[in-house]
């Protein structure tokens, strides 16, 4: 099993341990983990010039960082996405490395790859917030075509990992175990539901009268999508 996970942080606080905690049960000992960390290995800012959308992903001025990640995680079976709790969202430079991915969305070149992933969303909070996080990360998970995104939220009652109460660390190693064998259970193995399919057609269907971006309506063409066949 390959296994892609990007923090959205750079300290490793109470959000990275439950998420290396998550790793470690996942699968068994022959799984390969690759990790990054924002915001060293992510790119800058999008500067908003387009040429993702109108040229080529590799046409960006931040190509070299986003692509690294993007072939990443096509090549792996599960993507691991975190990030603590920063004044009800997520942290600044991770939606900055969304904001690369623009041109991945089901409008426009979603990755065939993508739609057989498992993605799982991680963050806490000291109090309040950490679950409108993992949703707005589970949200970006879908419009990339992930079909199935395992949310963790917690509040952890405490500023740091060292210090959260021992009634909370028993809740999390009981909420990772029960996550881990679910994750389990359908790594590769899973496929669209019925929301994702119905996006899908959707968006089918804009693409076929799509004479506005000629870089997106060709590479559904060229993958047969306006035709029968299916990312999955």
């Amino acid at each position: 099993m390959k296994i892609t996970v990007i923090h959205g942080q750079s300290h490793k606080g109470s959000t990275y341990h439950i998420t290396k905690q998550i790793i470690d049960k996942i699968s068994g000992a022959d799984k390969e983990v690759y990790e990054y960390f924002m915001p060293s290995d992510t790119p800058n800012y999008c500067v908003g010039c387009y040429k993702c959308f109108y040229e080529s992903e590799n046409a960006c001025p931040q190509a070299e960082k986003v692509q690294k990640l993007v072939e990443s995680m096509e090549a792996s079976d599960v993507i691991v996405i975190d990030s603590p709790t920063y004044c009800y969202g997520m942290t600044g430079q991770l939606k900055t490395f969304f904001d690369h991915l623009g041109y991945m969305w089901l409008s426009h070149r979603p990755k065939q790859a993508m739609f057989r992933k498992v993605g799982i969303v991680i963050s806490t909070a000291a109090g309040a917030g950490s679950n409108k996080v993992t949703k707005a990360l589970a949200q970006q998970m879908f419009w990339l075509g992930i079909p199935k995104v395992f949310q963790y939220s917690k509040s952890v009652k405490a500023s740091n990992w060292e210090t959260i109460p021992d009634k909370f660390r028993e809740s999390i190693a009981k909420d990772i175990s029960n996550l881990s064998i679910k994750v389990n259970a359908i790594v590769k193995k899973v496929r669209p539901d019925f929301r994702l399919r119905l996006v899908f057609t959707i968006m089918r269907k804009m693409q076929k009268s799509n004479n506005w971006n000629m870089v997106d309506h060709d590479y559904w063409k060229e993958n047969g999508w306006l035709d029968k066949n299916r990312p999955w």
